[in-house]
């Protein structure tokens, strides 16, 4: 089975900074795409961030130019900078990976997610 474990989040002011970090544990093959995700109260979980095995990544239109994305493929990690950060940046914020694991059939592929971060920016 695959694990994910977050941190980095907390509280910070608007216009702060905060770099959230997610490492995966198991018996992994690979790690294909991994990517940042939020939920704010009463609203729908939301794609941030994700950045592909090449290391092309992709961004939320709200978002650009304030965060990014890096992977350490040794370390099985994901980062999220996030920069110069509002209010309505205020989320849980929870790591997805698609991960690929050895099982006694073979190769199986899935998403894993992560137990979630809080992040809270206040004005």
């Amino acid at each position: 089975q695959v694990q994910l474990v977050e941190s980095g989040g907390g509280l910070v002011q608007a216009g702060g900074s905060l770099r959230l970090s997610c490492t995966a544990s198991g018996i992994i093959f690979s790690i294909n795409a991994m990517g940042w995700y939020r939920q704010a109260p009463g609203k729908q979980r939301e794609l941030v961030a994700t950045i592909t095995s090449g290391s092309s990544t992709n961004y939320a239109d709200s978002v650009k130019g304030r965060f990014t994305i890096s992977r350490d493929n040794a370390k099985n990690t994901v980062f999220l900078q996030m920069n110069s950060l509002k209010p309505e940046d205020t989320a849980v914020y929870h790591c997805n990976f698609r991960v690929t694991t050895r099982q006694t059939m073979g190769l199986t592929t899935g998403s894993y997610w992560g137990q979630g971060t809080q992040v809270t920016v206040s004005s």
